[in-house]
């Protein structure tokens, strides 16, 4: 059973928020229905314990790895750039 409620957004929120629903095919009502069955659906003692996002625990594999690139001496890079314009 559905149940109105009554919500005040900033102008540019709902402009984006409708055009996000209907480039997805859903109605607004039913978009902010599903945000707030999102964020009810665990005991979240605020919204920093919130998760940013689900799928990036879904996607997420291991440990980070960064990687770096050894940097190049200077006179290596003026030679690359300036013989590369021959």
């Amino acid at each position: 059973m559905d149940s109105k409620l009554t919500l005040s957004f900033n102008q540019d929120v709902v402009k984006k928020a409708k055009k996000y629903a209907a480039d997805n095919n859903i109605s607004l009502s039913r978009l902010i229905e599903h945000l707030l069955i999102q964020v009810t659906a665990h005991n979240y003692k605020s919204l920093e314990d919130y998760p940013i996002s689900d799928w990036v625990n879904m996607v997420a594999e291991g440990e980070v790895e960064y990687k770096k690139t050894p940097k190049t001496a200077r006179k290596a890079s003026m030679d690359e750039f300036f013989s590369s314009k021959k």
